[in-house]
């Protein structure tokens, strides 16, 4: 799975001439090193759907916590972890996504 291609496409699919005006994705990065990663839920179909959060601590540089807070998905991960952020915000999302 290329996830920025998938990333783009998720966002595309929300865009309906309202929802990009007010909400959005932000990525960012820390200053321990690492990412964050805040994508806004309200107005999509995940908007009200339940988040198992995740929170992984390997090593200094090698952790991640992902969370559903206040209708935002909020993602913050290490140097190496923008990818796995994008990742299982994407396999959620896609899991909530009807069987064609």
């Amino acid at each position: 799975m290329n996830v920025l291609g998938e990333l783009q496409r998720w966002y595309e699919s929300n865009c309906d001439d309202d929802w990009e005006h007010q909400y959005g994705i932000k990525i960012d990065t820390l200053d321990n090193p690492g990412w964050s990663l805040f994508v806004d839920l309200a107005g999509t179909s995940l908007a009200d759907r339940e988040f198992a959060e995740i929170e992984e601590m390997h090593s200094e540089r090698e952790w991640i916590a992902c969370k559903v807070e206040g209708r935002q998905f909020v993602g913050h991960g290490g140097p190496q972890m923008l990818e796995r952020l994008i990742s299982e915000f994407l396999r959620w999302a896609d899991a909530a996504q009807p069987n064609p």
